[in-house]
């Protein structure tokens, strides 16, 4: 799997869980109690409302905090899967010369061409210690998290009607704030985890079409939701600039080509020198 397929997988998967996020407020309306039944409900959804509600009354009753406060510990337990996935990419982009070279080795379309490019491939990955499916797992395991979250909002009427700043938890922010924040830093993560990648179409796509995605469902959906997304986004702004160190890769990147073209001058001017001296 290279780069381009795994950026478009992923914007597949954000397409299908904002898809998936409206839907699921449709999926059922009963409050969820202590008396609920089902692995779902009784197990995930209540437990989930629950520990909001603890929270919340750590911050004096404040339902807005308890979201909050519930997001960033998400954010830290999914934390050893966020740096994996980096070390992932960083893995893929180390082989990608490699990788070129075992797509022009075998450039046919029948079906033996492709089983060896497929197997050159993964034996590839496996020396180089990568896992293309790792960088899809953070965005996979946070669809069970929103839904539950989506349910516990509207399934606790505690939570349903409460309030924090302008907005009503259980419906949409009637200002597009949180949709707008949500959206700016779904932005600037993809800006700053694209920043050492060459730009391409799919890359482009990313950048502008996941925060436009999350955007226009973050209009649509419970304020609590939108709060997650901006939290989580936020959370992410900083992570990727703590973990991946996006500036400091393109400035090396940028010092490598520089010594490279350096170093080309160089070889260019000693040939001119060693013409001159056989004439």
């Amino acid at each position: 799997m290279n780069k381009r397929k795994l950026n478009r997988k992923r914007l597949l998967l954000l397409a299908g869980l904002a898809m998936f996020v409206l839907v699921a407020a449709g999926c059922s309306t009963t409050p969820v109690t202590s008396h609920s039944t089902g692995f779902w409900d009784r197990t995930v959804i209540y437990n989930f409302s629950q520990f909001i509600l603890w929270l919340s009354k750590m911050f004096g009753g404040n339902y807005g905090w308890g979201i909050i406060v519930f997001t960033i510990i998400i954010r830290i337990i999914i934390l050893p899967l966020t740096w994996w996935q980096t070390k992932s990419m960083e893995g893929q982009q180390a082989v990608a010369p490699q990788l070129q070279a075992l797509q022009k080795k075998y450039p046919g379309k029948d079906a033996e061409s492709r089983q060896k490019l497929q197997d050159e491939t993964q034996k590839l990955y496996a020396e180089a210690g990568v896992n293309p499916v790792a960088g899809c797992l953070p965005v996979v395991v946070q669809f069970p998290v929103l839904i539950a979250l989506y349910q516990a909002i509207y399934r606790t009427s505690a939570l349903k009607q409460g309030t924090f700043l302008w907005m009503q938890l259980g419906k949409p922010d009637p200002f597009y704030v949180m949709a707008i924040l949500a959206a700016i830093f779904t932005f600037g993560t993809t800006y700053l985890s694209t920043m050492s990648q060459p730009k391409n179409s799919m890359t482009n796509v990313m950048m502008w079409g996941m925060p436009l995605i999350i955007f226009f469902t973050a209009m649509n959906i419970a304020s609590a939701v939108s709060i997650y997304w901006v939290v989580t986004n936020a959370f992410s702004v900083f992570q990727t600039l703590l973990i991946q160190r996006p500036f400091s890769k393109r400035r090396e990147q940028q010092e490598k080509v520089q010594e490279e073209k350096d170093h080309e001058k160089a070889l260019a001017k000693a040939r001119k020198r060693a013409l001159k001296r056989h004439k």
